[in-house]
């Protein structure tokens, strides 16, 4: 909502530029016309063609980007064109002048047609399309960022709405020239200084992420800042403003000096089902030192918090810690509970676990995250909430701390320390520079394909050659679905060029179907001694279950490597790529 508001806001400013002085006097001349017929659809059609130049550039330049690596130079090459012409006016003027002569001309034929004949709705629309032409070395290079930004990211709607967001920004600038007349002229001549000032900035701050780009920064640099870590940083300042009354938590005197269960842990007695345990009745809860522990078993970074979690439940339980895990799903085979019961099993979690496929406790905790971990003491409050990996020293001796609290013993000279095997094993954020990927086309980014994404309907695909780093593709007959693709005809395949030590990707197969076998390669070869958990040295795999597969661990030097991954038989699902 942001870029929204901000786009609008850039729109807005437009018309404080310079040269917007040549074309007001066209819409001044609309003033003594009625809005209906003179104002109105001249804006309309400005902000429509703002919206339809966005939706045609997005799928040209993606198209552009997609086909080959020159595709993604030449869009950066344009970016920083863009740039350097917000820093620079003349350069600016040079670029826009056989779009403004065009545009000019237009503007000038249908304001003698006006004279002539008198203003007609068609006739403003047309004026409002001119009109766009003209505004090209204000509007050009904010537009064009805008439309640069689109094919490196691919098409995609939002771009669409930023760009229609932009428009009405402008037509709303227009809409008050219409209304306010000759005292708006006087305020552009009074600030075109500082909006021009602003825009070298501007220019400034785009030179600067365009060099980004061209060195590779913003994979490495920008995935080491996670959104996990961001995460925890907002939600930890969200807590501290708030605090644990206003979430819902019991207060002192709500918890009865430990005698009442509310908030929150009143939740978890109404959860779908328990597994690992009968239903919980309160005095399972009621003075307890309380961990919440918040996951779903196909999240990386549950599984690689999982060891912890497991080891306090099992090193403080005698001393009366009382740990809970809730399934809250992200995926639909998640919400399965055999699916879960199976889980639990392999990865042995034995503490009772709460099936919260509705988020009925998700929305009671107020949580956000996949994992979250809530700490309560024995009066019922909350002490702690964690929002992703890491911390844990400081977790455990909080733990400690409540235990003596409550009267209980504990070993507080000791802090574990975990090495976590498989999918478990802690990530290398030195070396990580590919994002999370969803498949599905609810929230698919980056996706590498000459052709549009056929929506829930059976499709030919094939990966362009030369990926570049963070780009996916499919080959071979898919059906692209919200949450997942699937594979409709054996083989198919699916590649992606990443950088990291460990690549994961989430797995199913429709139920009732029988294992589903798969071949690794990295860079066309068999992975040998970077082979993952669920793979072996010549890249041989199969779809088992509905979860997590580790495929790849990077045993040496972390490089950039085109993964493929080619299924032989018909039906699997994939859902997801994460790295570590």
């Amino acid at each position: 909502m942001t870029l929204f508001f901000l786009a609008y806001c850039a729109g807005v400013l437009t018309i404080a530029t310079p040269c917007i002085l040549p074309i007001l006097p066209f819409v001044l001349a609309r003033v003594d016309e009625p809005f209906r017929r003179g104002g109105l659809p001249m804006l309309l059609a400005m902000s429509f063609a703002f919206a339809a130049v966005a939706g045609l550039a997005s799928f040209a330049g993606a198209w552009a980007i997609d086909t080959n690596r020159a595709g993604r130079l030449i869009a950066l090459s344009v970016m920083t064109v863009f740039g350097l012409s917000l820093l620079l006016p003349a350069l600016s003027a040079r670029l826009s002048v056989p779009i403004v002569a065009l545009g000019s001309r237009l503007s000038t034929s249908m304001q003698k047609r006006t004279e002539a004949k008198g203003a007609t709705a068609s006739s403003s629309a047309l004026l409002g399309l001119a009109t766009g032409f003209v505004w090209a070395p204000c509007a050009g290079p904010i537009l064009g960022l805008i439309l640069t930004g689109a094919a490196l990211r691919g098409p995609s709607v939002d771009t669409s709405l930023l760009l229609f967001s932009y428009g009405l920004g402008a037509a709303t600038s227009l809409a008050a020239g219409l209304f306010f007349g000759g005292r708006l002229l006087l305020f552009l001549k009074e600030s075109a200084k500082w909006v021009e000032g602003l825009r070298r900035v501007l220019g400034g701050a785009v030179v600067a992420a365009a060099l980004t780009l061209w060195l590779g920064l913003d994979t490495g640099l920008l995935t080491r800042l996670s959104s996990v870590s961001a995460s925890m940083l907002e939600h930890d300042l969200i807590a501290t403003m708030r605090r644990a009354p206003t979430l819902g938590f019991a207060t002192a005197a709500q918890a009865g000096e430990g005698t009442t269960l509310s908030g929150p842990l009143r939740s978890l007695l109404e959860a779908q089902q328990w597994l690992n345990t009968p239903s919980l009745r309160p005095e399972a809860l009621r003075g307890k030192v309380v961990l919440v522990n918040f996951w779903t078993y196909s999240c990386i970074n549950c599984l690689r918090m999982l060891p912890y979690v497991r080891t306090w439940a099992e090193k403080f339980q005698r001393d009366g810690l009382v740990v809970i895990g809730v399934e809250t799903p992200e995926f639909a085979f998640e919400k399965n509970v055999t699916n879960v019961q199976r889980a639990l099993s392999s990865l042995g979690v034995t503490y009772p676990v709460a099936i919260d496929n509705n988020f009925a406790i998700w929305k009671a905790f107020d949580n956000d995250a996949w994992p979250a971990l809530y700490f309560f003491g024995r009066d019922g409050r909350l002490s702690r909430r964690v929002l992703g990996e890491g911390d844990y020293p400081q977790s455990e001796r909080l733990i400690q701390r409540l235990l003596l609290e409550a009267g209980g013993a504990s070993d507080a000279t000791k802090i574990v320390d975990i090495s976590g095997q498989g999918t478990e094993a802690a990530g290398d954020p030195k070396d990580l520079r590919s994002p999370e990927t969803y498949i599905g086309y609810a929230q698919a980014t980056n996706f590498a394909s000459p052709y549009s994404v056929s929506e829930n309907r059976p499709s030919l695909y094939r990966t362009v050659a030369g990926l570049p780093l963070n780009r996916w593709g499919l080959t071979g007959l898919w059906t692209i679905e919200g949450e997942f693709a699937a594979l409709d005809e054996s083989p198919g395949r699916i590649a992606f060029r990443f950088h990291a030590r460990d690549l994961h990707l989430v797995l199913a197969h429709p139920p009732g179907a029988r294992e589903i076998r798969f071949r690794v390669t990295l860079d066309g070869q068999p992975p040998g001694v970077n082979h993952g958990f669920d793979t072996d040295a010549q890249g041989w795999g199969t779809v088992q279950d509905d979860r997590l597969y580790q495929l790849v661990r990077q045993a040496g030097t972390i490089i950039d490597q085109t993964f493929e991954i080619e299924f032989f038989d018909p039906g699997v699902r994939a859902y997801a790529f994460t790295f570590g």
